[in-house]
């Protein structure tokens, strides 16, 4: 019986593990550019950082202006990645970011990770 037990506790470790390993594995990574509508911290139980870019301004939907707006929405898990991201709202910028399996709850809304930016200046 002992035996049993042991190789249940085994399986359900083993499959736990698995699953968590999947859910949080990169399924693609890139870099969006656009115009950074907001930034914040939000969430009631668990805290995470949301931001919106406006990919439409750039010419990306075909509407320059104030046309229809594609607005794409992703998460940050890093506090100074957030800070930087605080000093460029409403500036245009290029996200790169990764796109996770499926994120759980804790660590944001999006499956869309993103871990570094850089401010566009026009020419």
């Amino acid at each position: 019986m002992k035996k049993i037990i042991f190789i249940v506790i085994g399986v359900l470790l083993l499959s736990t593990i698995s699953y968590c390993a999947w859910r949080n594995m990169t399924y693609s990574d890139g870099a969006r550019a656009g115009y950074l509508v907001k930034i914040s911290k939000k969430g009631v139980v668990f805290k995470t950082y949301e931001g919106q870019l406006d990919l439409s301004g750039i010419g990306i939907s075909g509407d320059v202006g104030g046309g229809a707006r594609n607005i794409w929405a992703f998460s940050v898990s890093d506090d100074e990645v957030y800070k930087e991201l605080q000093k460029y709202e409403g500036k245009k910028v290029s996200l790169h970011y990764k796109e996770k399996m499926n994120s759980f709850p804790w660590q944001g809304d999006t499956n869309y990770f993103v871990d570094d930016v850089e401010v566009l200046t026009r020419e």
